[in-house]
């Protein structure tokens, strides 16, 4: 009799419980839908476009700040192919196998650069060079264009 009892108020207790979880959740759905209503009953806000002023400097003074600042990298290198490297040099990739400079090296030379690659027998690294300059202004306005497409990642090299 007394597990009867037992089991018949923990029954009763289950079903209280899980009439309760019905309620809560109809109500959170009524007012979830409530509120949808009222979003669709307003009217969309319309943006005014935020048009900020363009700052004017001279060509001059931003490309002398850049040129001075422009971080380069010295190394001893090594020609593997290409047509000879001159002062200033734009690397946009560095590979241990050399099949994959050589990849990259060819999808630069279709995209109308003068690719070259070295050997950076210092690291065992073949490096791919983009464009080569007498003058380090040319490089980094080269490194600078390359930066802005595909190879974010494009850096100075300045053989010894």
């Amino acid at each position: 009799m007394k597990k009867l009892s037992v089991l018949s108020l923990g029954l009763c207790a289950v079903l209280a419980l899980a009439s309760c979880g019905t309620s809560k959740e109809s109500a959170y759905k009524k007012a979830y839908e409530k509120a949808q209503q009222q979003e669709a009953q307003q009217e969309p806000a319309v943006q005014e476009p935020v048009v900020t002023p363009l700052e004017t400097t001279t060509p001059t003074e931003s490309t002398t700040t850049e040129v001075d600042n422009a971080t380069v990298r010295q190394e001893n290198v090594d020609l593997i192919s290409g047509s000879g490297l001159q002062n200033f040099s734009v690397v946009v990739g560095s590979f241990s196998l050399k099949a994959n400079a050589e990849g990259l090296a060819s999808t630069l030379k279709s995209a109308g650069y003068d690719s070259q690659i070295v050997y950076y027998s210092a690291r065992n690294l073949y490096r791919v060079i983009a464009s080569t300059f007498v003058d380090k202004a040319g490089a980094v306005k080269s490194r600078n264009e390359l930066r802005a497409g595909k190879y974010p990642d494009a850096w100075l090299l300045m053989k010894k």
